[in-house]
């Protein structure tokens, strides 16, 4: 009988243990056959920046590629192709006026008389527009509709109701001021009827030209510049006040009383497009207004080759105009209240896929 205690034998350490335990070989060559197809590394892209709303006067913050330098860079686009747009305009006029045999004044230009030399002014603003939108598009990577308004766009339907609202008000300070003596005293005892032929060219050269001139200036003054200052400061009122007076001083220096009516237009007109979040109530008081003043004046011989421009207005006048200009901001402001108009915006409507 063996002892519990005896010893056991012990089993041989280098027999081959069994198979059913055997673990699978971790550096084994793999098996022989197709591997399975590569499965890439999981790639998510970043999203993409989403804007909060945003005020009209901060909309070139608007897709979050901001930088310190870009509204410099783009004010100087501007002014660089205002200048560029004025040669290119005189340049052309030059080229047809030898063709057509225009006479020659005594600085060498062609002559094209006072309806021709409006013309040429309106087109040199008028071609600002482009201007403006390729600032935005290239120098601050937004959208051009941006400087529209907060939708990314102009609203044709508000700025239709802005024009009509303009019209009969600026009719009636313009007739107010037709009553009016003139700064001599002498009334309007001069005016001189320009003649049916003349009349009808001068009426179609202002409507024509006038409303992509008014609406330029627009865009250069109450857009560019006032959302280039509004991408430093958050302040609206910081925002709206270097456009004013540089907008006066564009006119010309005439009276004093022309210049603050011109900066008093600025502000209001800069106070309209935050309150609205668009250009629309602005360039509809600018259109109308050139637009009769302009159309008044393609009546008179003589008086679209003058130089005379709104800062050359005196007191009497300034006062009826600032009258009509306070009473049209207030019906805007009423009306875009019961309408309401959108003040803020991330420059795109809900379904609107591209950028404008």
């Amino acid at each position: 009988m063996t002892s519990p205690h005896s010893p056991s034998t012990p089993s041989d350490p280098w027999a081959a243990p069994p198979a059913a335990s055997t673990p699978s070989d971790p550096w084994a060559a793999p098996p022989a056959g197709p591997y399975p197809p590569y499965a890439p590394y999981p790639y998510e892209p970043e999203p993409p920046y989403v804007s909060p709303p945003l005020p009209y006067h901060r909309l070139a913050l608007v897709t979050g590629r901001h930088r310190w330098w870009r509204p410099v860079a783009g004010t100087a686009l501007v002014l660089g192709g205002a200048v560029a747009a004025a040669l290119l305009v005189l340049l052309g006029a030059e080229i047809a006026g030898a063709a057509l045999g225009k006479p020659v004044d005594k600085d060498g230009l062609r002559v094209w008389g006072g309806i021709g030399q409006m013309a040429q002014g309106l087109l040199s603003l008028a071609l600002l527009l482009p201007v403006v939108f390729l600032a935005a598009r290239w120098v601050q990577r937004r959208p051009g509709g941006t400087v529209s308004s907060v939708v990314g766009r102009l609203r044709w339907d508000w700025l239709v109701r802005c024009l009509l609202l303009a019209l009969p008000l600026v009719a009636a300070s313009l007739g107010v001021m037709l009553l009016l003596p003139g700064a001599s005293g002498d009334g309007t005892d001069d005016m001189v009827w320009a003649g049916l032929p003349d009349f009808l060219l001068g009426l179609a050269m202002v409507c024509v030209l006038v409303p992509f001139q008014a609406a330029a200036e627009e865009y250069v003054f109450r857009g560019w510049l006032t959302q280039a200052v509004g991408a430093w400061c958050r302040s609206p009122w910081v925002a709206i006040l270097p456009q004013a007076p540089l907008f006066a001083a564009a006119h010309g220096w005439g009276t004093p009383w022309g210049f603050l009516d011109l900066v008093v237009f600025a502000l209001v007109t800069g106070v309209l497009t935050l309150r609205t979040g668009g250009l629309e109530a602005a360039i509809g008081l600018h259109v109308i207004s050139n637009l009769l003043a302009m159309g008044l004046s393609a009546a008179i011989a003589g008086a679209l080759a003058s130089d005379e421009t709104a800062a050359d207005m005196d007191a009497v006048s300034v006062c009826v105009d600032v009258v009509m200009i306070c009473g049209y901001a207030a019906l805007v402001l009423w009306w875009a209240g019961r309408r309401k108009v959108e003040a803020v915006g991330t420059g795109r409507t809900a379904d609107d896929g591209d950028d404008r």
